[in-house]
């Protein structure tokens, strides 16, 4: 398994302001995206929901697909099923993001693969709202 982060890319996207289209993010507060869309918001990033239905949340507009997200997106967020995470990936690729991060228990090893050979930086299998903190980023 190719699945062990790299600290240091962990570390540059959650301290560098960056736009992270958040991929599954709905107004339902009980889903975990809800939560890590907040916390990023928290530590200085600007969100972007990504869901079909395409509310707003936390303020922000948002978009039913990846492709209809206007502007740069520095991180794509991927809040979906792992065998939903492939195609999502590939968005982000087609829309030029810099990274995609698959959230815990989201894994698509291919998927990783393929992002990384289009010159992404890949994280997968945990949480901005769990690394955060480790780093000692509150999000007070």
């Amino acid at each position: 398994m190719t699945r062990t982060n790299d600290p240091e890319v962990i570390r540059r996207l959650l301290t560098s302001e960056g736009r992270w289209a958040v991929v599954g993010l709905s107004e339902n507060r009980e889903r975990a995206a809800y939560g890590v869309a907040r916390y990023l918001q928290a530590i200085g990033m600007t969100i972007v929901p990504v869901h079909p239905q395409a509310s707003v949340v936390h303020g922000e507009t948002g978009y039913a697909s990846l492709a209809d997200v206007p502007g740069k997106v520095d991180v794509v967020d991927v809040f979906v099923r792992s065998e939903l995470a492939g195609a999502v990936v590939d968005e982000a690729i087609a829309i030029g993001a810099r990274a995609v991060w698959l959230q815990l228990d989201v894994i698509d090893e291919a998927a990783a693969a393929r992002a990384r050979a289009a010159g992404l930086d890949v994280v997968m299998d945990t949480c901005p709202a769990i690394e955060g903190p480790r780093l000692g980023l509150d999000a007070g």
